[in-house]
Order: C-alpha cells, then structure tokens, then sequence
C-alpha cells in the first residue's frame, strides 16, 4: 500500500511539473504597438495584441531579433546591405509552426509562402536597406528578401517571387 501511495504522489508531482513547463513554454504577451502599425498577421496565430490579429510596428519586429545580409537583388544594383527581422523568428513568435502565408503588400499583390520554407532560416522581413529606413517608393515599409547571392536555389522566379516588398499584411492558412 506505501509503494501505492508513493507511485501516485511521483505521478501527481511529474503532471504538475509538466504542467508548470507547458505554461512557461506558451507565448509571452505581445505588446501594443506604440508607433506607426506596419505589419499585420492574421490567422490561428498566438500573441494576439489587436482583437485576433497581431499588429507590429518597426520597434516590436527589432524586439524579435535582428540580422544583416548583404546580398544583390535583381531589381537594386549592386551589393546592397539588408536589416530586419528573421521571418523564422517571426513565426516562432506567433507559435507558427506549418501551413502557409499569404503575403500581401501594399498594391494588393499576393504570394503563399509555405511556412517551412520560412522557418529554414534565411528569409529576412528587411525594414532597412543600407541603414536607412525603406520607403514605399524604396519597395518599404516591409520587403521579404532572402540571401540571393549564397545559393543559386534562391537566384530563381519560386525564390524571387515570394520576396514581396511594400510588404502589409501575413495571413496564417493552416
């Protein structure tokens, strides 16, 4: 009977424990923008900040991580220096783990980005281009940009079309 009442003492502290992990493990809060609103996520997303979506300005995505490529594109000349956000980070953020993204800009173009493809790491939610902030005209706020010259997978139309500038809005479709 004493093994018994030990067994089921182990058991409640190990689902306790378990569960003291998983809520450390959700997503922390996110919160309110407290400049201009430049991205918007929608979809089964967590860290909701604005009704179901999550809104971000410049200052949040910073927040998130930042990273530098140098890269040329084919529509700038030359080498040119990119700053933003990992989109892996983006995603882990909003517990994003599969599906797609619908990325949409500004003029209403829309690409799907499958979600794994963005996890991998090397696409870049760029805000900055030569350090300085990118405006609409300079294909900003927002311009999904991958690291063209380190691969020649990314030097092709799949690759060149998901690098959406004048980036608006990401839409989660499971």
């Amino acid at each position: 009977m004493r093994f018994f009442s030990v067994l089921v003492q182990r058991c409640v502290m190990l689902c306790i424990s378990a569960l003291f992990i998983a809520g450390a493990a959700t997503a922390q809060p996110l919160p309110n923008p407290t400049g201009e609103v430049i991205l918007t996520v929608a979809g089964p997303i967590s860290g909701q900040n604005s009704g179901d979506l999550a809104v971000f300005d410049q200052a949040m995505l910073a927040e998130i991580g930042t990273k530098t490529i140098e890269t040329s594109t084919i529509w700038t000349e030359g080498l040119r220096s990119f700053t933003g956000t990992p989109m892996a980070a983006l995603l882990q953020r909003l517990g994003i783990t599969s599906g797609t993204i619908q990325a949409s800009a500004i003029n209403d173009y829309t690409v799907e980005i499958p979600v794994a493809d963005l996890l991998e790491g090397h696409a870049l939610l760029a805000w900055h281009l030569d350090g300085q902030p990118m405006s609409v005209r300079q294909k900003g706020p927002l311009w999904i940009v991958y690291p063209y010259d380190s691969d020649n997978r990314f030097q092709s139309e799949i690759y060149f079309s998901r690098s959406i500038w004048q980036l608006a809005r990401l839409t989660l479709v499971p």
